[in-house]
């Protein structure tokens, strides 16, 4: 009888944890042109997340760990290599913009790799064993 009233409370607290290890924010980050195309917007990201970059000094030097932008080659381009774009973040209250030093070329593609909102893992994939090693940013391909 006694083991009954224990494992209730053991199966609870299990149930309670594998809940707090899924995101808050299930909305993916928006990473997007701004509407004149001179700069990259990131938004919809999560809270924490914003206020560490908004809290770190020398956000400008620090994005690199956050935040790559790489011009691609043109599919007729068989010798080409990714380029790295190199600019400043400046972050907002809701947002992070990405400003070039040299403004994006019309016709060229632009891989954006980003680490925000990244999650190891979520309770789906807790429950199913499909568990990554390492964080997996998210990455889109933007067309000027």
């Amino acid at each position: 009888m006694y083991s009954r009233l224990f494992k209730f409370p053991l199966v609870w607290l299990g149930v309670t944890c594998l809940m707090s290890c899924s995101s808050a924010n299930n909305k993916p980050l928006s990473i997007r042109f701004s509407s004149d195309s001179t700069s990259i917007v990131f938004s919809a990201i999560d809270q924490a997340g914003l206020w560490q970059v908004q809290s770190r000094p020398g956000a400008d030097t620090a994005h690199a760990d956050l935040i790559s932008v790489l011009e691609t080659p043109s599919d007729e381009d068989s010798t080409g290599m990714e380029h790295e774009v190199a600019g400043k973040l400046e972050v907002t209250d809701s947002s992070l913009v990405f400003k070039p030093e040299k403004s994006f070329i019309s016709g060229k593609n632009y891989l954006v790799i980003s680490y925000m909102n990244a999650n190891f893992a979520n309770t789906s994939k807790l429950i199913s064993g499909r568990l990554n090693h390492s964080v997996k940013p998210q990455q889109v391909v933007l067309k000027r």
